[in-house]
């Protein structure tokens, strides 16, 4: 076929392919249908505002609860003796050390031997009242100077007051008594 007889068959039937398409009913049916299948309906995106709104409030509890545990954290570290004044530590873990020995070789005495109440026993104990009164004051001034020598001087009574308990048990001992605890230290 030449291109003279395309353009002849062409003309002749050109009717034929000028044929009325689908009416415009049809179009606009499936301009409703892929408008229906790719817009989300108003139900779908009121449950993802929904679900943002959850997840965003959780995330906010979250990040809340965290930085809190973090602020009550360092606020346990600032009020840890160590951190207020480290001499005050290294004092604290010599006079510690010091009046617990104290304490454990009172305590070998009977009660009887010792002649103090409960309440006296109770008070020789290196945690009492006054030292958590002190500890209290000191955390919440830790900058005070007087309150740190305070705490110093607490030791220092606590173990002048232990050494003179002890000194006057070993005064109503037997030597030989004295001298045989002294071997089983030994």
């Amino acid at each position: 076929m030449s291109e003279h007889n395309l353009e002849d068959f062409i003309r002749q039937h050109r009717a034929g392919f000028e044929e009325q398409g689908p009416g415009a009913h049809v179009w606009k049916s499936l301009e409703r249908q892929l408008k229906a299948q790719h817009s989300p309906s108003p139900k779908v995106v009121q449950m993802f505002k929904r679900h943002w709104i959850k997840a965003a409030v959780v995330l906010v509890l979250v990040v809340n609860s965290v930085m809190i545990y973090q602020f009550l954290q360092f606020k346990k570290q600032q009020q840890d003796l160590g951190a207020i004044s480290p001499e005050l530590q290294e004092a604290k873990q010599y006079y510690t050390t010091q009046i617990e020995q104290k304490l454990e070789d009172i305590h070998r005495y009977s009660a009887a031997e010792l002649g103090l109440d409960s309440a006296a026993r109770k008070e020789l104990e290196l945690r009492n009242d006054t030292y958590r009164m002190l500890e209290k004051e000191l955390q919440a001034n830790p900058g005070n100077e007087r309150i740190r020598s305070a705490m110093i001087r607490y030791y220092q009574m606590k173990l002048d007051l232990l050494d003179k308990i002890l000194e006057e048990l070993r005064e109503k001992q037997p030597a030989t008594k004295t001298f045989k605890q002294h071997e089983r230290e030994i």
